[in-house]
């Protein structure tokens, strides 16, 4: 996760759940504009390293939607093609999730010319998300937590995702300290 610095003070973040569950197999990175993370941009050097996030400038971009458990079976596509591609998460050896608002993820995604090289990869399911506690939220936009989850079921930790799911579902349901 390619975390905004005001992300993790938030008590709306999602992504604390992935790595609450995941331990150490979630990699927490803080973005910074000036100082990219040098392991980082060596691991997208070296390795085949996706990026999910929609593609918004184009038409025939995939629609992000949402992950619940028991909707497990959409398929990761290519947004960077005019048909959707079903690929498998084999193909890649490392995703990036922005952990930020949409605004700030845009910010990230538009400030950090190491993001815009990669190839971007979106889910895409008839099914929105579950995530509304914050606003200027994308529509069929995922929070992180449903990202994760999402990863999670298709490469076969459908435990994990389950944990993550009901972690974010308790959030949402105790919305009333936010």
């Amino acid at each position: 996760m390619l975390t905004h610095q005001k992300e993790t003070t938030r008590p709306t973040n999602t992504g604390r759940w992935v790595k609450q569950v995941m331990d150490d197999n979630a990699l927490v990175i803080e973005w910074d504009r000036v100082n990219p993370n040098l392991d980082l941009i060596r691991l997208i050097n070296e390795a085949k390293v996706g990026l999910l996030f929609p593609d918004m400038t184009q038409q025939n971009s995939s629609t992000i939607s949402a992950v619940h458990s028991s909707v497990i079976s959409s398929v990761l596509t290519d947004v960077n093609t005019e048909d959707p591609v079903s690929r498998s998460l084999s193909d890649y050896d490392a995703l990036i999730i922005i952990d930020s608002t949409w605004q700030e993820a845009r910010k990230i995604y538009n400030r950090s010319p190491y993001l815009k090289e990669l190839k971007k990869v979106s889910f895409d399911s008839s099914v929105g998300s579950i995530y509304e506690l914050r606003r200027n939220q994308v529509k069929g936009g995922l929070c992180t937590a449903e990202c994760a989850a999402h990863i999670l079921f298709q490469v076969g930790l459908s435990q994990d995702a389950e944990q993550i799911m009901t972690l974010l579902k308790q959030q949402i349901d105790d919305k009333s300290k936010f």
